[in-house]
């Protein structure tokens, strides 16, 4: 594994490889499927170096259902995907979640509906923040708009998984996957041989040696007032979790507009806001890290401030939801789609951004 202070120069889905290995990653199912397909590529050969499992699944059902097995396990494991993917994964996700599994995802977001195409889009934001699946449950959602934050985020994803036994989803794009930019690797992570000693799975105890209890993980409820009860439990931990937003903050001190943008096109709107503030405009950019928990309360305080709001996605409109939620005691949001099938710059950003702040 390379020097802590070594710089690589890797697309953001070796990115994202590198930094599951170095956390201690030891299986990885996966299925190919466009714009990930780097990842169990590079998944393939060095998790067999790193002394792990790599399977190339049946399909994407198979590998997701193998991800629940290995987390129920107590093992640190991978999937990644595709949006279309992705859909075809949401049953065992719901499973994992309910039944308190760890794992982490990737969802390398892609055009839709359907099969659309292999280029960027953030269309699955509501699919990856809502629970995609059936039932009421989350996901925490990690948005990175670099290499490095696609690193340091899947590195950080089995600690939070574990910590919460709860999946962990990192949601990029196309742009975040194929790109390729220098990122600065950690130190390889020491992974506590007895985590998650206290509920995986190890097996039937042998009759005659030792009274260890017997263990069950299921997300199969049927006793009275039960399944109510496992619903309040998993309710109080998606609560606990708002401690822990992330996010960044650009020019928005003195800005009388702020951007709210997540994942590359946050960091497309960045340099838009970057050209405009040298131009005079007061603009500011506010991007969310966590998709959910959503930063809300970081949202509200800037409105309560007098300051307006702009957000840009590249969908028809989905997080704007949760920014209009957050604001909306103070003010409201505008919103600037750009449609999945375009690939935005800079400049097209500006338009809108004028357009809201002479809006008043």
């Amino acid at each position: 594994m390379a020097d802590k202070k070594e710089r690589l120069f890797v697309k953001g889905n070796e990115a994202i490889a590198m930094g599951a290995l170095a956390a201690g990653c030891k299986c990885f199912f996966g299925y190919p499927i466009t714009p990930q397909n780097d990842i169990p590529e590079f998944m393939s050969k060095a998790m067999v170096e790193a002394g792990g499992e790599f399977v190339q699944a049946e399909s994407e059902v198979a590998a997701a259902n193998m991800l629940l097995g290995a987390g129920a396990c107590g093992i640190r494991a991978m999937t990644s995907s595709s949006s279309p993917g992705m859909s075809l994964k949401q049953e065992a996700i719901s499973y994992m979640a309910g039944s308190e599994v760890p794992a982490v995802i990737v969802n390398m977001n892609r055009g839709g509906p359907g099969l659309g195409d292999i280029g960027p889009s953030q269309g699955d934001y509501f699919q990856s923040t809502r629970g995609g699946g059936h039932g009421d449950y989350r996901l925490l959602v990690l948005a990175p708009s670099s290499a490095q934050e696609a690193y340091d985020m899947t590195f950080d994803a089995f600690d939070l998984a574990f910590a919460s036994r709860n999946p962990v989803l990192i949601l990029g794009d196309a742009i975040i996957g194929q790109m390729k930019e220098p990122i600065t690797p950690r130190e390889p992570k020491k992974v506590d041989p007895n985590e998650g000693a206290d509920w995986r799975l190890i097996g039937a105890p042998v009759k005659g040696k030792g009274k260890r209890a017997h263990r069950v993980i299921k997300s199969l409820f049927l006793m009275d007032g039960e399944l109510a009860g496992q619903n309040m439990k998993l309710q109080a931990k998606y609560d606990a979790w708002k401690k822990m937003v992330d996010f960044e903050t650009f020019q928005v001190k003195d800005a009388e507009l702020v951007v709210v943008a997540f994942g590359s096109i946050g960091r497309i709107a960045k340099n838009a806001v970057r050209s405009l503030r040298a131009k005079g405009k007061k603009v500011g950019l506010f991007r969310p890290k966590t998709l959910y928990p959503f930063p809300e309360k970081q949202l509200e305080k800037l409105a309560k401030e007098g300051k307006r709001f702009l957000t840009i996605e590249h969908n028809l409109g989905q997080m704007v939801e949760d920014v209009r939620l957050s604001v909306r005691k103070y003010g409201d949001s505008d919103l600037f789609c750009v449609y999945p099938g375009n690939m935005p710059s800079p400049d097209d950003f500006e338009a809108p951004i004028l357009k809201a702040l002479g809006r008043k």
